[in-house]
């Protein structure tokens, strides 16, 4: 009868330990896992005790992961109580390069084996001074041990499950047997299979942020006057994301971030510019009108001065003429008056050179004039101040870049499509590319490159396109323009998303919840970082502003 029921109890194990390695190949948190094998070798072998370590190969030295122990109600590291530096680390080999091997756990590492301590008071040939020492301050009795080593794929130690007291039907400490050997020794194989494939999920998801991060990177690299953005943007895009996912205003009350959502969101922000590994590089740097491989403005200078010697020779030859002839000198006034013009059209082509401002008709007309004025080379030849190629490009009304520049930009989110879209991403990352490429859309439908409108976009969509822009507008490396302060940046942002530019719902969110200012704090200069008028900003439509007093009035 005891054999039957031996028996039955062994057969209940097996079909336990297959549930267990089931269970152990679906955990995905490190901590978790470990602390479920220490639980399911304690369960499966009766033991009270139990203890987890790690391996550290540089170090050639274990660590406590996992500390526990019924009888004193000691349950450290998992989901318990970090175990932090409570106990020492344990090191395979002695300061004179020697084996540990008066230690169970490392001499079971040395020597690829488990072993099976009956009782820690009477086995010879190991240490047991600080098991000893540990008992006599506790007044527990540690007794028997099993120790067995974990190795992956590769016959490379990982780690060391260590049962401490087996108890039997009375409470009372007794050996491991074989059977109860064997049952561990099986589901230290399956952890280590659970272990390994977990940790080449990790090294491939590190592998592959790496990877993203190096392109983004790259990106940056390429351009001193917008480095970082890469880097920047998505910090802006979860900080929104968290928020919104908070708000409960109409056409965000689905809208939800798991853990899952947050690695997909960020790593499409990551990868949102990575078309412009092909924008050429004169075009990513062009940070004046005129500038090509060089700033053509100072060409344009050595003709102004050029234009300015000729009215002084003339007027000189006109005095040289008068005084042979005996006539009064000619009047300087004309003279100084048409050097004053000269100069003011110099410092008018400067600004308009920067791109800072908005060029009026006005302005397109006074470049006509100066580009007409006429200048003599040495060969004869009449010559304009301005090149046709010059006038256009100083003619371009915001921002420094042409259209066929700007149509050459504007094709990093059509390369960005391209390359992303090609990527076999997994289930969980599925969504990058459309989150990716939705940044320079409109909510209009007039945005680029697909033209979709706001119904079309998902919130992570618009969100990265809240994030791009305020990034943008305030960032301080841009040598075209000053650092932006925010009520500026807020106030552009506001007038853009009653353009139809922006989300409306997103834009409140941003504002209502100073997530603005959270950014700020953390990237802005001191000086960019000043008060905002909530009231009175641009694009917050009236259910929102009250939103916001009654935040403040809060």
């Amino acid at each position: 009868m005891t054999e039957v029921t031996s028996s039955v109890r062994d057969i209940e194990r097996i079909r336990r330990l297959n549930a267990i390695g089931i269970a152990l190949s679906a955990e995905r948190d490190q901590a978790r896992l470990l602390e479920m094998i220490l639980n399911s070798a304690r369960d499966l072998t009766g033991a009270d005790a139990g203890t987890f370590y790690l391996y550290e190969p540089e170090a050639k030295a274990l660590h406590f992961a996992i500390v526990q122990n019924d009888s004193l109600n000691i349950h450290l590291g998992g989901t318990g109580e970090p175990v932090g530096n409570r106990f020492p680390v344990l090191p395979l080999y002695q300061a004179d390069g020697t084996p540990n091997e008066k230690m169970v756990v490392a001499y079971a590492v040395l020597h690829d084996k488990t072993v099976n301590v009956r009782d820690a008071y009477t086995e010879q040939g190991f240490d047991f001074a600080g098991t000893k020492a540990f008992d006599q301050r506790t007044g527990y009795r540690s007794c028997s041990f099993l120790a067995i080593p974990l190795r992956n794929h590769e016959g490379e130690t990982m780690a060391v499950l260590q049962l401490i007291n087996k108890l039997d039907e009375t409470g009372k400490a007794i050996a491991f047997d074989s059977t109860d050997q064997e049952i561990a020794e099986s589901l230290a194989s399956q952890a280590a299979i659970a272990l390994t494939n977990q940790r080449l999920i990790a090294e491939l998801r590190n592998l592959f942020d790496s990877f993203v991060q190096v392109i983004a990177s790259a990106i940056d690299a390429k351009s001193p006057h917008t480095g970082a953005h890469c880097r920047r943007v998505p910090e802006a895009t979860l900080m929104l994301a968290e928020a919104a996912s908070q708000s409960d205003l109409p056409g965000l009350a689905d809208f939800a971030l798991q853990e899952a959502d947050r690695y997909e969101l960020t790593t499409a922000a990551w990868l949102h510019d990575c078309g412009k590994v092909t924008t050429p590089h004169h075009v990513m740097e062009k940070s004046t009108k005129l500038e090509a491989f060089i700033d053509r403005i100072d060409m344009v200078a050595l003709r102004i001065e050029i234009l300015c010697r000729d009215l002084e020779i003339a007027h000189l030859q006109r005095c040289v003429q008068a005084a042979q002839q005996g006539l009064p000198l000619p009047d300087e006034t004309p003279l100084q008056h048409e050097m004053a013009q000269l100069a003011a059209d110099f410092a008018f082509l400067q600004r308009s050179n920067k791109g800072g401002e908005f060029m009026r008709d006005e302005d397109l007309a006074r470049l006509q004039q100066i580009a007409a004025r006429c200048w003599v080379n040495m060969a004869g030849d009449c010559l304009t101040a301005l090149t046709e190629d010059e006038l256009m490009n100083l003619s371009i009304r915001k921002g420094t870049l042409n259209a066929e520049e700007r149509k050459i930009m504007e094709g990093h989110m059509v390369m960005t499509i391209s390359m992303l879209e090609q990527l076999p991403f997994p289930k969980h990352l599925r969504r990058v590319p459309e989150y990716a490429c939705g940044h320079h859309e409109r909510m209009d439908g007039r945005g680029y490159p697909r033209g979709l409108t706001r119904e079309q976009m998902s919130v992570p969509a618009r969100i990265m396109g809240i994030a791009d822009v305020f990034e943008a507008l305030t960032a301080h490396e841009r040598p075209y323009k000053k650092p932006m302060p925010l009520s500026m940046a807020l106030t552009i942002m506001g007038r853009m998303v009653e353009d139809q530019h922006l989300d409306p719902e997103l834009f409140a969110v941003f504002v209502g919840e100073k997530v603005y200012l959270q950014y700020a704090e953390k990237y802005l200069q001191p000086e960019q970082i000043d008060e905002v008028d909530l009231n009175n900003l641009p694009g917050l439509q009236a259910l929102w502003q009250k939103t916001i007093r009654n935040d403040d009035e809060n």
